[in-house]
């Protein structure tokens, strides 16, 4: 086998915490208290899990510095009504996307079906694709405080290995594309995983398809948590 059930069941049991606990529907309702004490108690291994940190053996390991510490407190509430406003934007502006609010961040996952999708054996970026990146790339300008990480996933078809760098170029495709439409480089990063992370059955052509996916995680730069810091100061 080429994953072991206890990867299986770990990043099963991950990802559904933080559907549970962190996503858009689920937090509309909380006021800004309760959703700070949500972030400080994840302490950041849920956004870990699911962008790959914590889980996997993903080609980037120096993650961490991307990801960051939670902030939590006073500061953390501000972080978060900030990110929770970007994540209502990008629901709006994509609805067929899965937006969940995680930790301090923001992580969104596309499939066939909203518009960010991929080919077997394909890393190019296809019409449709570019066209739902560039309202994403609205969001990214209007809310420039944000580091981002785009995360490139194959499903099952093919060597592992092989899948692994068709991951990478997936990931580096999307990076690229942002670059070139007026993101800073500096904002960017990537990771990959080849088909060790699949949501989806790869015994089926529909699952196949939307195990060919990228995830973005939007994070809070150092600049948005020294501001959140001083405005809860004040």
């Amino acid at each position: 086998m080429k994953k072991t059930n206890k990867k299986i069941f770990f990043t099963i049991f991950t990802l559904i915490l933080a559907v549970s606990l962190s996503s858009c529907k689920s937090v509309k309702n909380a006021n800004n208290k309760q959703k700070g004490a949500v972030i400080g108690a994840t302490g950041g291994a849920i956004l870990g899990a699911i962008i790959g940190n914590n889980v996997g053996k993903g080609g980037n390991g120096e993650l961490g510095a991307v990801i960051g510490g939670v902030v939590g407190g006073g500061a953390g509430i501000l972080i978060g009504n900030k990110m929770d406003k970007q994540a209502q934007k990008i629901e709006t502006e994509i609805p067929g996307a899965q937006v969940e609010r995680v930790d301090e961040g923001i992580v969104v996952t596309f499939d066939e079906g909203s518009g960010v999708y991929f080919e077997t054996n394909k890393f190019s970026i296809n019409t449709k694709s570019k066209q739902n990146l560039d309202k994403l790339l609205g969001v990214f300008k209007e809310y420039p405080d944000t580091n981002i990480l785009v995360v490139g996933h194959t499903d099952s078809v093919g060597a592992e290995d092989l899948n692994m760098t068709l991951s990478k170029n997936r990931a580096t495709s999307v990076t690229n594309y942002l670059s070139q439409n007026g993101i800073s480089q500096g904002r960017l990063s990537n990771n990959w995983f080849g088909e060790s992370q699949p949501l989806h059955d790869n015994a089926t052509a529909e699952g196949r398809a939307k195990n060919r996916r990228v995830n973005i995680a939007i994070l809070p730069n150092e600049k948005m948590i020294e501001d959140a810091k001083t405005q809860a100061q004040n």
